[in-house]
């Protein structure tokens, strides 16, 4: 089994945010989703972020840390949340990402966690 990330990037701005009805929904199916994974076996990690305005990047330069508030980047869209998946290949992983992308009309990256890494 392979562990997979898949990363739900959100758009900035409250014009595109949907309204409380129309989320309560989209969160209703995506607990679903959840419990298909947990019940399956795949299920490791997942929840969702605060906005990126809560974010604090740091750095370190020539031996000091450096701090700055916000996230590293500007941008349109933000990395929203995210969940950890093991499955046994992208195929699934892809399946499971396309069911979260037509659940949460929001583009869904899938990535592998490396596993040449040693601990």
């Amino acid at each position: 089994m392979k562990q997979y990330l898949l990363s739900m990037i959100q758009p900035d701005g409250g014009d595109e945010v949907p309204r409380a009805e129309v989320l309560d929904g989209i969160m209703a199916e995506v607990g679903r989703i959840r419990e298909q994974l947990v019940a399956q076996g795949s299920w490791v990690f997942g929840n969702g972020l605060h906005s990126p305005t809560t974010a604090t990047t740091i750095r370190v330069r020539d031996g000091e840390l450096l701090t700055t508030d916000g996230p590293f980047a500007e941008s349109k869209e933000h990395l929203g949340g995210i969940t950890i998946i093991e499955v046994a290949d992208l195929d699934e992983a892809l399946s499971w990402g396309r069911r979260y992308a037509e659940v949460t009309t929001l583009p869904i990256e899938v990535r592998p966690f490396r596993c040449d890494i040693q601990e």
